[in-house]
């Protein structure tokens, strides 16, 4: 699994600098993506799970945060101007305003690391849901094989019988039709066969459609609780 991506957004090169240091702390380091206010235009431009944005150039700020302002990847905005963070806080609430004081450094990479374990779990979620999704469609074409085996089995009876008694009367047909009889009596015992395996087959789905269920619900549950 590659490791997550943290975006940082600051015109000052210290900024980054300083947070990445820190990190090589941690006993997990995400990879990082670097960009200047300058070089940002969008979303589009980087793939990343969270995004850190520094101090930016006057004017860059408001249209940046817009940007980024998305319940699916958390943000983090720090500033050392409080007239700044209450109007983040007002026109931006998903985003995250951490002061820029002693001890910033720190809690960013708090918030992050939990921003990361919350999308991660999401992630989670979202997979095992599209796995239940999947198994789902595969559920219902095996009960309409089931449905059908028993009118299945009914026609196949019919054929096997049919040809039997057909190959019965050797004298009133030819060597080829009694080749062909044969081919019919062979396959129709073969399809018998590939029936007889659906037997097992019911079991199979609600074990599969059980598991499915358990996988949802955990992962649901991880990501509520975000651990």
């Amino acid at each position: 699994m590659n490791p997550p991506n943290v975006l940082i957004i600051a015109d000052e090169p210290d900024f980054a600098r300083t947070l990445m240091a820190r990190w090589h702390a941690e006993r997990s380091e995400p990879a990082f993506t670097l960009m200047s206010s300058d070089l940002w235009n969008g979303p589009n431009d980087a793939q990343y799970d969270v995004a850190i944005v520094g101090p930016i150039r006057s004017g860059r700020l408001t249209p940046i945060l817009k940007s980024l302002d998305t319940p699916m990847r958390p943000t983090v905005c720090v500033s050392d101007d409080s007239a700044s963070l209450r109007i983040l806080r007002d026109m931006h609430s998903r985003v995250l305003a951490v002061r820029g004081i002693e001890g910033w450094v720190d809690a960013v990479v708090a918030i992050v690391t939990e921003g990361i374990r919350r999308v991660e779990a999401q992630g989670r979620a979202k997979k095992a849901e599209q796995a239940a999704a999947l198994n789902q469609g595969h559920a219902e074409l095996g009960r309409y094989m089931l449905e059908m085996r028993h009118n299945l089995n009914n026609a196949l009876t019919s054929l096997l019988g049919n040809a039997e008694l057909l190959m019965m009367q050797s004298d009133a047909v030819s060597q080829t039709v009694k080749d062909q009889l044969e081919t019919i009596r062979s396959m129709s015992l073969r399809i018998h066969e590939i029936m007889q395996r659906f037997s097992s087959l019911e079991t199979e789905m609600q074990f599969t459609e059980r598991q499915s269920l358990s996988e949802t619900k955990a992962a649901s549950q991880t990501f509520v609780s975000g651990t």
